[in-house]
């Protein structure tokens, strides 16, 4: 269930191109946009610090506070981050009503790998997806959806389907998709291939022995039908 929801201050904003929005990032404050709700979009821009505190808590939903306007809910849309830095270059924000569902993408958090018994064995799980999209209210988005995978074992896979959804929601994604697969390690791989060919090689020098006593074996009695036939 979603926690007390998050405020983020922000200012009206002219859209005045590429430069000035390097200008404002330089000044740690984030251009952004706010669109939706039957509303014409608003250009905006909020501290860097504010916005990340505003994502930093267990909510999705986030009081949007424009200078000189009513407070309003909304969602993070998309965050654009530098390819280096990793900091939020520029964000877009939709209004929601509180009474509508809406889809959301939510963080997949997967508990429970390193009790398993593939882990025990070797094995690593190898987590595909890290977010599964729902359907509920704006005031129903989970911060998460935890899924167990303490039962897992080497060449097991979790899927959607596995995800317990909170009440009230709808999955979006098709119950098929993989979250996460039990791999072997290299080396645990590397061990069973060892294996497997000792236990190869040992059937061949089995097949390999057995075949010379068969030739001594014809040996001798070809040396024995010999001998019969000189006595004669």
């Amino acid at each position: 269930m979603a926690n007390e929801t998050p405020v983020l201050a922000a200012q009206p904003r002219t859209p005045e191109g590429s430069r000035t929005a390097r200008r404002l990032r330089g000044a740690g404050v984030v251009p952004g946009i706010v669109y939706g709700g039957g509303i014409d979009p608003v250009s905006l821009s909020v501290t860097e610090r504010d916005l990340r505190i505003a994502l930093a808590g267990h909510s999705a939903l986030i009081d949007l506070h424009i200078e000189g306007d009513k407070p309003q809910p909304v969602l993070v849309r998309e965050q654009q981050r530098h390819p280096v830095s990793g900091r939020t270059v520029h964000v877009d924000l939709i209004r929601v009503d509180l009474k509508k569902k809406v889809q959301a993408s939510v963080q997949i958090e997967i508990i429970g790998a390193e009790d398993s018994p593939g882990v025990r064995f070797g094995g690593l799980v190898e987590q595909i997806i890290r977010e599964a999209n729902i359907e509920c209210l704006p005031t129903e988005i989970p911060d998460s959806i935890i899924i167990d995978a303490s039962q897992m074992e080497i060449g097991d896979s979790l899927h959607v389907s596995d995800l317990a959804v909170p009440e009230g929601a709808e999955m979006v994604d098709e119950g098929d998709i993989v979250i996460a697969t039990m791999a072997a390690s290299r080396m645990a791989a590397q061990v069973e291939r060892d294996a497997e060919e000792a236990e190869t090689e040992l059937i061949g020098d089995g097949e390999a022995a057995e075949g010379e006593d068969g030739e001594t074996a014809d040996s001798g009695e070809a040396a024995s039908s010999d001998g019969d036939g000189d006595g004669e």
